[in-house]
C-alpha cells in the first residue's frame, strides 16, 4: 500500500510516497524560497515586454516574475491579482523568472498549498515522522534519493543514468551492459521512475541505446509509459534511439534544488543529522566553512535545533571537509 511519510524538519520540509519500500515519489518544501506554484497574491505590472502578452511584474513580495498572457485592461504600473504557475527556477548562467497570469475574477489572495496539503489530497495513507525514533526516511533510501539529485547519477539492474541540467532541458543518458535492445527497455523504464521520484518536469530528452528494430523501440517506449503517470506528452523512439518528454513544470526539480544551492543542501542535511544525532548532552556540527557559515547567518535554525533537541549547539568548520561532507559530535556519546 502507498503510504506518504511526511517530516517537518528546519529549514525545509520533505516528504516521500513509499511503495513496496522504496521511495517513488519525493517532495521538498524550503522555507524561504520564493514565489511558490498555486499562490494568489497582489502585483504590480511593472514593465511590458511584448503589448498584449507578455510583461514583467513585481509581486508583493518584492520578486519579479513573467507575466504571460498579460491581463487584459491592465495598464504599465497597475496593481492585479496574479496567481503563481511555476516557480523561478535557478540555472548556472542566469534564473528564469517565476511565471504569474492573471487571476480568476473570483478568486481571492491565498498563499500556496504546502506539501502537506498536497500529499493529504492524494488521498493515500499520510505518517508525520518526528525526529525521535528510528528514522523511516533513511530506511527507504532517503540519503540515497539525495545523492541522486546531487550527483545526476543513478543506477538500476544492468545500467545506470546520468542526468544532467541544461538550460534548453534535462538530458538523461542511459548507459550499462545489456544487449541493447534489452538495455533500452531497462533504461526508459528506469528513466521513468527517476523522472518522477526527482519531481523532473518541462522539456525531457532520454538517450537510450540504438535499436534499429521497430519493436525494439516501441516495447522501450512502452516501458516508459508503465513507469511514469500521466499527464506527459512524448514522441516515439526515434532510430538513434532519442525521446523526448515534455511535463508541466511548476517547481523545481529536486536535482535544481541540490545542485544549484549545494550549500544550503549541506547545511540543512546537516541539521536534520544534527535533530536525530545519538548521545546526550551539547551538540557540536562539524562541516566545510561554506556550511557553518550559512547555519550560523540563519540563527532560527540553530535555536529550533536546540529547542528539539533540548541541548545547547556548537558549530565548527573543518576546511578539509566537502561540501557535503559533515558530522555531529555529542558531548556524551
Amino acid at each position: 500500500m502507498a503510504e506518504w511519510l511526511y517530516e517537518a524538519g528546519i529549514g525545509e520540509n520533505r516528504a516521500v510516497l513509499v511503495e513496496d519500500d522504496a521511495i517513488v515519489e519525493a517532495l521538498i518544501e524550503r522555507e524561504g524560497a520564493g514565489l511558490s506554484a498555486g499562490a494568489i497574491l497582489p502585483a504590480r505590472l511593472t514593465e511590458i515586454v511584448i503589448p498584449g502578452r507578455r510583461g514583467i511584474a513585481t509581486a508583493e513580495t518584492g520578486e519579479q516574475a513573467l507575466v504571460e498572457p498579460l491581463p487584459p485592461g491592465v495598464t504599465q504600473g497597475a496593481t492585479f491579482l496574479a496567481e503563481v504557475t511555476r516557480e523561478a527556477i535557478g540555472e548556472a548562467r542566469r534564473a528564469k523568472l517565476a511565471k504569474l497570469r492573471a487571476a480568476p475574477a473570483d478568486a481571492t489572495a491565498r498563499p500556496a498549498p504546502t506539501i502537506a496539503e498536497r500529499i493529504a489530497a492524494t488521498g493515500a495513507r499520510v505518517t508525520r515522522l518526528t525526529g525521535h525514533g528510528p528514522d523511516r526516511l533513511e530506511a527507504v533510501g532517503w540519503s540515497e534519493l539525495l545523492e541522486e539529485a546531487a550527483t545526476g547519477e543513478i543506477r538500476f539492474v544492468g545500467g545506470a543514468l546520468d542526468v544532467a541540467l541544461t538550460p534548453a532541458m534535462t538530458l538523461i543518458d542511459v548507459d550499462g551492459h545489456l544487449p541493447p535492445a534489452a538495455l533500452a527497455v531497462a533504461g526508459a523504464h528506469a528513466a521513468a521512475q527517476a523522472i518522477r521520484r526527482h519531481g523532473i518536469a518541462g522539456s525531457i530528452g532520454i538517450d537510450l541505446p540504438t535499436v534499429p528494430d521497430k519493436a525494439a523501440r516501441l516495447a522501450a517506449a512502452e516501458a516508459f509509459d508503465s513507469a511514469l503517470p500521466q499527464p506527459f506528452e512524448r514522441t516515439a523512439v526515434n532510430g538513434f534511439g532519442f525521446l523526448q518528454i515534455v511535463r508541466r513544470r511548476t517547481r523545481r526539480s529536486l536535482p535544481e534544488l541540490l545542485q544549484r544551492d549545494p550549500v544550503r543542501a549541506g547545511a540543512l542535511a546537516l541539521l536534520r543529522a544534527g535533530e536525530r544525532a545519538q548521545g546526550a548532552g551539547a551538540r557540536t556540527l562539524v562541516a566545510a566553512p561554506a556550511v557553518i557559515a550559512l547555519i550560523a547567518a540563519e540563527s532560527a535554525w540553530t535555536a529550533a535545533l536546540a529547542q528539539r533537541t533540548g541541548t545547547a549547539i556548537a558549530l565548527r568548520a573543518e576546511p578539509a571537509l566537502a561540501i557535503s561532507a559533515f558530522y555531529v559530535e555529542t558531548e556524551h556519546p
